[in-house]
């Protein structure tokens, strides 16, 4: 039974993994002419998920030679890792760039937005507050990182040509950002943000557009063909699945699944769960860009080495290999170390509580039937050990060898090994049993008397 689950493990991983290259397969967008315009839009949490889609949108931008690029901006802001490098995407893009914002660009997306090359908004848009905050919303008290944010944020608006105090006063709220244009003052504790008029006036906004229409008159491409480029359905699930909690809720499913499969066989829905759950994980990285084969060979390596400790017990030595190459695939193929390391320490721990909870309930089970006595072989049901010497308790024999403390004895019609006290007895002298420990018979020699 433990080899047939193994096998069912074996083959669901591999087979999920295999239909990754297929994932990257995207629908069809409309036809780009050499000169069109790419609407891309940027929605929702800025995340690695986002990132990768960004980067396929701006390389399909670029091979069609487009004359401009409107970023469709609408987020509270997200990961500052992700907006780091999507600021960077934006910024080195040899496309001209416009942030179109319609709604809010805050946080991370306000660093965005200031890589553009100009800024549009909408009427009721904002931009500003970007705060470093955790996943709680509190705001992170950390003089190195709001340091490191703050330069970030100066070098994005000198770089376009906007006054560097607002973006730092945008992140800091110990700084004191008078801005005269605006007619706006903020003083110490309170963070920056601006509306869509006092932007314009501020110059952190060259225009202001309710529409998409609007927004390609100003830039005078109204007439142009337009791309709008959508994450494809596996992009969004991506976008979902390889979010800090997803990630780690796959690990933990993955990591339970297949262990409890492999110690404890039977059920059959672990294992599957197991193995969807690091097949999703591998899936969502593979489209996300972040995972390639040979994160997904690592993997599977290990997890054949796993199996093999479990089914030829090599002294922890595939168990060590395993368990290396199973980490070294999970870590490699995140978002970046940190990221993968912290999914995965963080599922480990209940994944053990779940894995050591199934052992104690099902323990013989599975392989711990190999090391579990299940029946017990009582003397009243008729079973009696070959090694039992009760019987020859109080018997007399002969030493049929020097007894020096031990040695063979004929007792009845049975040769024994004996012992005695520490008693020296030669061969052929008579002898008596006077003690059985388990399979221990201890004999004294008989004196005259005994013997006569």
């Amino acid at each position: 039974m433990l080899k047939k689950r193994i096998m069912q493990v074996v083959w669901l991983l591999p087979l999920l993994l295999m239909l990754l290259p297929f994932a990257g397969i995207h629908a069809e967008s409309q036809p780009a002419s050499s000169r069109a315009v790419y609407i891309i839009p940027v929605h929702q949490t800025i995340e690695s998920g986002l990132q990768s889609f960004l980067e396929r949108a701006f390389k399909e931008a670029h091979e069609a030679s487009a004359q401009l690029i409107v970023l469709d901006i609408n987020t509270l802001g997200g990961e500052i890792t992700a907006a780091m490098e999507i600021g960077n995407l934006v910024r080195d893009s040899k496309i001209p760039t416009v942030a179109f914002i319609h709604g809010d660009a805050a946080s991370a997306g306000t660093f965005i937005a200031l890589n553009a090359n100009e800024i549009v908004m909408s009427e009721g848009s904002v931009i500003g507050a970007a705060a470093i905050v955790d996943v709680s919303g509190r705001e992170v008290d950390n003089a190195k990182l709001i340091s490191y944010w703050v330069e970030s944020m100066e070098s994005a608006a000198k770089m376009r040509g906007r006054n560097p105090v607002i973006a730092a006063g945008m992140v800091d709220k110990n700084i004191e950002v008078d801005i005269p244009e605006a007619g706006r003052k903020f003083a110490a504790g309170q963070l920056v943000s601006l509306s869509f008029d006092d932007a314009l006036k501020a110059g952190y906004s060259e225009h202001t557009a309710n529409t998409l229409e609007e927004v390609l008159s100003y830039k005078n491409v109204q007439e142009a063909p337009r791309i709008f480029v959508e994450p494809s359905t596996a992009e969004n699930l991506s976008r979902i699945l390889t979010s800090p909690v997803a990630k780690t809720l796959l690990l933990l499913v993955g990591i339970a699944g297949v262990a409890i499969e492999l110690f404890v066989p039977g059920f059959g829905l672990p294992g599957i769960l197991g193995a969807l759950g690091f097949g999703l994980y591998f899936f969502s990285h593979y489209i996300a860009g972040f995972a390639g084969i040979e994160e997904i060979v690592l993997f599977v390596l290990g997890i054949i080495l796993l199996i093999i400790e479990v089914v030829v017990p090599g002294f922890g030595l595939f168990a060590a290999a395993g368990t290396i190459s199973l980490i070294s695939g999970v870590v490699m193929a995140s978002y970046n170390t940190a990221s993968g390391l912290k999914s995965l320490g963080i599922a480990v721990i209940p994944a053990i509580i779940l894995i050591a909870i199934f052992i104690k309930i099902f323990k013989r089970k599975g392989v711990w039937k190999k090391f579990i006595l299940s029946e017990e072989q009582k003397n009243e049901e008729g079973y009696t050990s070959s090694s039992v010497k009760d019987h020859l308790l109080g018997k007399n024999g002969v030493a049929l060898t020097v007894l020096r403390p031990s040695g063979t004895a004929l007792i009845g019609e049975e040769r024994i090994d004996v012992v005695t006290f520490g008693d020296y007895i030669d061969k052929g002298r008579k002898i008596k049993v006077t003690q059985i420990e388990g399979t221990r018979v201890v004999v004294r020699e008989l004196n005259e008397d005994e013997i006569g």
